[in-house]
């Protein structure tokens, strides 16, 4: 998956659970400043991204997440250990 995809599934996902305007969806976007995301919202977003990935989300990994970059930077690191694993 490209970051392009990854994003657009983001994006998807932001849109379906919390009813975020894709508009509003961009890299830089806060998730709890601008986007108005709470704890528990996040809590369903990394069980949505353990879904995308088939991958476990460690809270460590999650804990420093704060932009919808960073949210990407997250699923393309278990995207990339799913590869290197398989490989």
């Amino acid at each position: 998956m490209t970051r392009a995809e990854i994003l657009a599934k983001l994006t998807e996902t932001l849109e379906e659970l919390f009813e975020i305007p894709a508009s509003k969806i961009t890299e830089n976007a806060k998730l709890f400043e601008e986007l108005g995301l709470d704890s528990i919202d996040a809590v369903d977003l990394v069980i949505k991204i353990q879904a995308i990935t088939g991958k476990r989300v460690a809270p460590q990994d999650f804990k420093t997440v704060r932009t919808v970059g960073d949210v990407l930077d997250c699923i393309e690191k278990l995207l990339a250990h799913n590869e290197t694993a398989s490989t």
